[in-house]
């Protein structure tokens, strides 16, 4: 036996060798591989940017050598022990209220049929139907007591919270500048609730730029720049407060700019070494201005650190491609990059607005096909930590339990610490516990998205999410499975005394 062992090592040594020719290959790949253009969104100095750009959602498959498993045990995720922290009411609340979830003619019409039953039932009635039911099950609170004990009781369980504030608007529901500065007000205040708590370590809080930047502006913006690409100085220069003139704009339009610009400013300064801000995406025919603000918040205030993030949805054919031009004008201009890493919610509409206008389908053409684009990312995102932690942070934001596991097994090949900041887990509220309680308890850094506020307040945000996600909420079956098992053990301990 003594004298096998050193064949046991070569073949190891074997082993990773040959793990790393594929890998370098793979990498190699990924840098020279040519695709479909993806058109300019933001003027750089960097002549190799366009072929950058050049680059094909196929880059990212990868190849697959076997290891012997490095994970634990517990990231199957098939353990209803993880449920044991559940109060029995919050089980039974869970089992209800995903048993609903589960039927698509009530997540389909969750809109209509909950004005149908406040109309029945008149305000308060609806109220005190829903807050026990599902505002509980998705919702922290109304207010900062009650989001306290929310979040407290999160704290506890190892996992962090995201606060989200419950607004935006979408093309045709914008209401003028009294309405933006005051959603503006109310995002400071989540900055100030998500620092001066002390329920995480290191707070996240959500920002949507069209709560503070007209949806017609940014439709706009993106036809422009599409034409003629914006310097990213100058709308740092505009943040600041100079009056800038945009081409392309007329006076009402530059002079929104400009304080939907000052807005974010205010946010970006109140939030610097306080709570890290990850900027939502959201429909392809606004987000390239969204991610042209975004960068330039970034260049501004990601000097020393990550607290501006953008977010990308894998779901988007040009996601890769947009992921490795972001990482390229952060070297060019020297600021820290964030991601939040999503595979995407606007996929109906997404594919019924390209097929109206004639124009070519955004979304990837199969769900494998977006599980290769969001592994791929991933991959590079991680490539990229290794190298320089203190540049690069991602939030691996899925309920996606393939991708999860292979986030942890990626960390643990390129030795990136659980709990070191620079990569985190993220789920929403309510939804998905059997995975974020699970990677809490094997030492994971994972925050859960909390929207909040009254249940007025909250509706159209719930509405919203469900219909986005209705995919999501309809394939919740495994976690209703592990809800149903713990729940029968409670009730089996309870018969037995």
């Amino acid at each position: 036996m003594r004298g096998s062992l050193p064949n046991i090592h070569v073949l190891h040594k074997h082993s990773q060798s040959l793990r790393l020719l594929v890998q370098a290959q793979l990498t190699h790949k990924l840098t020279h591989f040519p695709g479909t253009m993806l058109c300019s969104r933001l003027r750089t100095s960097l002549p190799r940017l366009m072929p950058l750009r050049m680059m094909s959602t196929a880059a990212c498959r990868t190849v697959e050598v076997k290891q012997p498993s490095l994970l634990s045990d517990a990231l199957a995720f098939e353990d209803p022990k993880a449920f044991r922290v559940k109060s029995f009411g919050e089980l039974l609340r869970a089992l209800g209220v995903f048993r609903l979830c589960s039927f698509p003619v009530l997540v389909n019409n969750c809109g209509k049929l909950m004005m149908i039953a406040r109309t029945i039932l008149g305000r308060r009635g609806f109220s005190m139907l829903l807050r026990p039911t599902v505002y509980a099950q998705f919702v922290a609170g109304e207010n900062e007591r009650e989001i306290s004990q929310s979040m407290e009781k999160m704290s506890l369980l190892g996992l962090r919270p995201m606060l989200a504030v419950p607004i935006e608007e979408d093309l045709g529901e914008s209401t003028g500048e009294k309405r933006y500065d005051d959603n503006m007000e109310a995002m400071l205040e989540c900055v100030r609730m998500s620092h001066s708590n002390a329920w995480s370590k290191d707070p996240m809080m959500q920002l949507k730029i069209t709560a503070l930047l007209s949806p017609e502006l940014c439709v706009k913006l993106t036809t422009l720049i599409a034409q003629q690409p914006y310097d990213l100085d100058l709308v740092v220069r505009a943040m600041g407060g100079e009056q800038i003139i945009f081409s392309g704009l007329d006076e009402g339009e530059a002079a929104h700019f400009l304080c939907g610009l000052q807005r974010l400013n205010k946010i970006a300064e109140a939030s610097v070494n306080k709570v890290r801000v990850l900027v939502d995406a959201e429909y392809t025919y606004m987000n390239p201005a969204l991610s042209l603000v975004t960068m330039a918040m970034m260049k501004k205030f990601n000097k020393d650190g990550v607290w501006i993030w953008n977010t990308y949805q894998c779901y988007l054919k040009e996601s890769q491609s947009l992921l490795l031009e972001a990482l390229h004008l952060s070297k060019e201009h020297g600021f820290c990059l964030g991601v939040k890493l999503v595979r995407g919610a606007y996929m109906d509409k997404e594919r019924k607005l390209a097929e109206k206008e004639g124009r070519q389908d955004p979304i990837h053409n199969c769900w494998e096909d977006t599980n290769v684009s969001y592994n791929g990312s991933l991959d590079v995102m991680l490539k990229a930590i290794s190298q320089q932690p203190e540049h690069y942070r991602i939030i691996v934001a899925t309920h996606n339990e393939e991708s999860v596991r292979k986030a942890a097994k990626r960390m643990e090949e390129l030795e990136i610490d659980k709990d070191g900041g620079s990569v985190c887990f993220g789920q929403l509220l309510g939804m998905c516990d059997h995975v974020s309680l699970t990677l809490a308890k094997e030492g994971y850094a994972v925050y859960k998205s909390v929207p909040y506020g009254s249940v007025d307040d909250t509706l159209p945000y719930l509405v919203r999410r469900a219909q986005e996600n209705r995919a999501v909420l309809q394939g919740i079956r495994k976690e209703r499975d592990l809800l149903r098992r713990e729940f029968y053990r409670r009730l089996s301990l309870r018969g037995g005394n």
